[in-house]
């Protein structure tokens, strides 16, 4: 699906009289409602760096970027806007998104063995893939490791993810997926 079909998912999802499962569930409905927001808010207050504006823009072969998600992940929220921000930069990208619980590729992307998203992938003209990323920075990811270790509560994991992303302010994102490009 493309970007204006992933946003209006949310819009489906958060306006219908019956939901399907997941989304039947308001503990569901309450993280698309939240991750919306999350979402919109990155789209009008990201800032890519130069360093990345010139990477992407250096592009100069098509490319395609796929990103497996779901409208519920509480981490696509801070993610998907980044990359596809990053991928408007330059119209050699085509970005698209794969639901990751409806005939996605996560299979040949797994972490650890789950079915961690967000997940992107990068491929060429031929559809080769050129590297894949996900599915959070390095050091959000060593967070939640850690705290995981830690046997803290999903609540606790929660936030301390959240203050990581709102301080990051997506920088992570931009280094390790313009670092890739390279």
């Amino acid at each position: 699906m493309n970007w204006e079909t992933y946003l209006e998912g949310f819009e489906l999802i958060l306006n219908a009289e019956k939901p399907t499962a997941p989304y039947d569930s308001a503990e569901y409905i309450d993280y698309t409602k939240l991750n919306y927001t999350r979402l919109k808010r990155w789209l009008k207050t990201a800032i890519l760096s130069d360093e990345t504006k010139a990477i992407i823009g250096a592009i100069n072969k098509p490319q395609h970027w796929t990103v497996i998600t779901e409208h519920w992940c509480g981490d696509a929220a801070h993610i998907v806007p980044i990359l596809y921000l990053m991928s408007s930069l330059n119209d050699n990208i085509h970005f698209t998104i794969q639901l990751r619980d409806t005939d996605s590729e996560i299979d040949k992307y797994l972490t650890n063995g789950s079915k961690a998203i967000p997940i992107l992938i990068v491929r060429d003209a031929l559809h080769n893939d050129l590297f894949h990323w996900g599915p959070r920075p390095f050091n959000a990811q060593e967070l939640f490791k850690t705290l995981k270790e830690k046997d803290a509560s999903l609540e606790e994991i929660k936030e301390a993810i959240q203050v990581f992303y709102n301080n990051d302010k997506a920088e992570g994102i931009q280094k390790e997926v313009t670092a890739l490009l390279k």
